[in-house]
């Protein structure tokens, strides 16, 4: 058992969501001020337009200034390592990503999540030169930024305004990856497993990895769209109290977006955790 208790964060998935306006965010309130809004009522929201394509630093600047002081971004890294280039050849790729402005949220920045497309089976030769490449605080993925190549000249944000460490979660989704060596390899590389709630036969893993659990929740029943029930959510209270007395920071995001559920399903989930 480790001696002090862990933290925990739980947000969505994003908050950009046209259907999400007059369910969640209230008629009228411009767009402009949505993360404003959920940053009031959750404590921690999981940047995914940074895994589409490359943010800018004045985003970054933004999404810092408009939370409260507590707040803290989870970063999903970009679908251009993960999916395109398949971890293979990714130094540039990776400076790019930590060029865009990630830097920026400074004391708000979070994990980084790498989720791997259902292609990608379990090869430790492959995941050990990627995470051997990561930068496991801001000082160090300050060094990265600055070999970013000419498609962020004149945008690139290659200093840290705080030093902090950076800690990476690895989402897998290739049935190769239930396999025995896959939680000591992944705690000899320091890297967090995530636990994914998914309608699809994805693995689910519980293994702790880290010195933090990174959990994404997308719908038990319907992809991306179903609601959790109240036992549910009673049940993934209690692992995470469970995992939170064991000493482990805990981030939970609900991507059950599409029927405006992930946001009433966190506040739900932080009221039965009795955190503000």
């Amino acid at each position: 058992m480790r001696g002090v208790s862990g933290r925990v964060w739980i947000g969505t998935s994003g908050w950009r969501y046209r259907n999400w306006r007059g369910e969640f965010y209230p008629d009228g309130l411009p767009q402009r001020r949505e993360l404003e809004y959920l940053s009031r009522r959750l404590g921690s929201v999981e940047i995914n337009g940074s895994f589409y394509s490359l943010q800018k630093p004045e985003f970054y600047r933004r999404w810092h200034d408009e939370t409260p002081p507590e707040f803290l971004f989870a970063v999903k890294g970009g679908r251009f390592v993960t999916h395109m280039k398949r971890l293979r050849d990714v130094g540039v790729p990776l400076a790019n990503f930590f060029a865009s402005g990630v830097l920026a949220l400074g004391d708000k920045l979070g994990p980084v999540l790498w989720q791997l497309p259902p292609t990608v089976p379990y090869d430790q030769d492959l995941l050990a030169d990627f995470f051997d490449l990561l930068p496991r605080d801001t000082a160090a993925a300050a060094v990265l930024a600055a070999a970013h190549d000419e498609r962020l000249t004149g945008r690139a944000l290659t200093e840290a305004p705080v030093e902090r460490p950076v800690r990476h979660a690895l989402e897998v989704r290739h049935p190769s990856f239930v396999d025995p060596t896959l939680p000591g390899f992944l705690r000899g590389h320091g890297i967090g497993l995530v636990t994914a709630s998914a309608a699809r036969d994805w693995p689910y893993l519980e293994d702790v990895t880290a010195d933090f659990v990174y959990v994404r929740l997308h719908g038990e029943t319907e992809l991306y769209a179903s609601g959790y029930t109240d036992e549910e959510l009673d049940r993934w209270a209690a692992r995470i109290d469970g995992w939170t007395a064991a000493g482990f920071d805990v981030h939970a995001y609900f991507d059950n977006d599409m029927k405006v559920r992930a946001p009433f399903d966190a506040m739900g989930l932080l009221e039965r955790l009795g955190v503000r």
